[in-house]
């Protein structure tokens, strides 16, 4: 059963940065593609960044392009999504995602497998 567990959220100044880490457990992830998304109050879930976990290619949405970095421990089994220049637009419960589907999925409804999430909070 695949289980993932987010950690690394928090309160942050704008401009300031966060590591979150997902920790994913349950099977082999060859083959899979892992993701992070997000959801603001009010707001439906949006994309924010995936990875290939058998070749460790990224894609960004275009608001954290430049800013967010996505990339996959393949040893540690742990999916790291490095935030910098934090704004307070990206202020929202950040959720780690994962599914067997081998193209780069930014719809959540494609995901099969969700962690709780985590509270990131940036204060102007």
């Amino acid at each position: 059963q695949v289980q993932l567990v987010e950690s690394g959220g928090g309160l942050v100044q704008a401009g300031g940065s966060l590591r979150l880490s997902c920790a994913a457990s349950g099977r082999t992830f060859d083959g899979f593609t892992m993701a992070w998304f997000r959801q603001a109050p009010g707001k439906e879930r949006e994309f924010v960044a995936i990875v290939r976990w058998s070749s460790g290619t990224p894609s960004y949405a275009d608001s954290v392009t430049g800013r967010f970095t996505i990339s996959r421990d393949s040893a540690k089994n742990t999916v790291p999504l490095q935030m910098n220049m934090l704004k307070p637009e990206d202020t929202a419960v950040y959720y780690c995602a994962a599914t067997s589907r081998g193209y780069f999925p930014k719809q959540a409804r494609e995901y099969d497998y969700w962690g709780q999430g985590t509270q990131v909070t940036v204060s102007s």
